[in-house]
């Protein structure tokens, strides 16, 4: 049997994770379907189940039960999460295994109203790792100033952390030195550094949405902005973990903290729907997509360095 295009991407060093989650996706087995096409990863966010919550019945009778056990909105939506991400999670145990931790991750967001609070985050981490309850779970955690080091501080107990909502160079910088440190602190705490994983997620589509009106037609310059944005960014991740600093924990089994290219959604209905994937093929890195974009590269077949 042939290989799918994420089969090939995989092969060549970039994995493709689904940038969705819902109790549908679980239970008609569409999930299962992607991993065994290749998909090696989910991402979710509170909009994310937002929409599934809201906008289906799928969740309905649950919900009624967990109001009636006398839960709040807040407990009632921790149950719905931690349910979909757990059975989540199980479906991609498989690709846990297969690639030595690499992938087969599921990541969940901690409560994003907490994310000038080191100290609240830190302690909500804990609380999500612990519920959840799968080896293969990430711990979102926005790339803020608190949240470096809730990632330094969770990575450092050897919690996997995606670091989100990184737009720029700078803030990448400081969410790979976080999690150098954490990586660090976990050595000298004895912990084992091979299973701890980390990307960190530079959203790219909503940067040519800003930057686009901005440029005048004639230019030449529209829709390259986030492509070049990325490339920065991937130039210095490149730079820091082939730094002494990092090198001497690779020695003890520490990983690469993977940029993840997040927000892959082309929201300018004139450029390619996989504008954003095409673009950005790079080794050791992930493309988050959102249904749509999936399905859209599935059709086309081919990979392209």
């Amino acid at each position: 049997m042939s290989k799918t295009v994420v089969e090939k991407l995989a092969d060549y060093g970039q994995s493709i994770w689904l940038d969705n989650l819902s109790r549908y996706l679980i239970e008609s087995g569409k999930l299962k379907g992607l991993a065994e096409m290749g998909v090696r990863g989910v991402t979710s966010n509170p909009t994310i189940f937002d929409k599934a919550i809201s906008q289906t019945n799928d969740y309905d009778q649950r919900i009624a039960q967990l109001a009636k056990e006398g839960k709040n909105t807040f407990e009632i939506y921790d149950e719905l999460t931690v349910k979909d991400v757990q059975d989540a999670a199980d479906i991609f145990s498989l690709v846990y295994e297969k690639t030595n931790c690499l992938d087969g991750y599921v990541s969940l967001e901690v409560n994003p109203k907490l994310a000038h609070s080191a100290a609240e985050t830190v302690a909500e981490g804990k609380r999500l790792w612990k519920k959840v309850n799968r080896r293969n779970l990430m711990l979102k955690i926005p790339a803020t100033e608190a949240g470096f080091s809730a990632i330094e501080e969770l990575l450092s107990e050897g919690m996997n952390v995606n670091s989100t909502l990184i737009f720029s160079e700078e803030q990448y910088a400081k969410t790979a030195q976080a999690y150098i440190r954490g990586i660090k602190r976990l050595a000298q705490n004895k912990g084992d550094l091979s299973p701890a994983h980390s990307v960190a997620s530079v959203f790219v589509s909503r940067i040519d949405t800003a930057v686009d009106p901005l440029l005048d037609e004639a230019s030449g310059l529209k829709g390259k902005a986030a492509a070049a944005n990325t490339n920065l960014i991937f130039t210095k991740s490149r730079e820091i973990f082939s730094s002494g600093e990092f090198l001497a924990l690779q020695d003890k089994g520490a990983n690469i903290q993977r940029p993840l290219w997040a927000s892959t959604g082309a929201k300018n209905p004139a450029y390619s729907p996989i504008k954003y994937v095409s673009e950005l093929i790079a080794k050791g890195t992930v493309n988050t997509m959102p249904d749509n974009t999936l399905e859209a590269f599935l059709k086309s077949k081919e990979v392209k360095e």
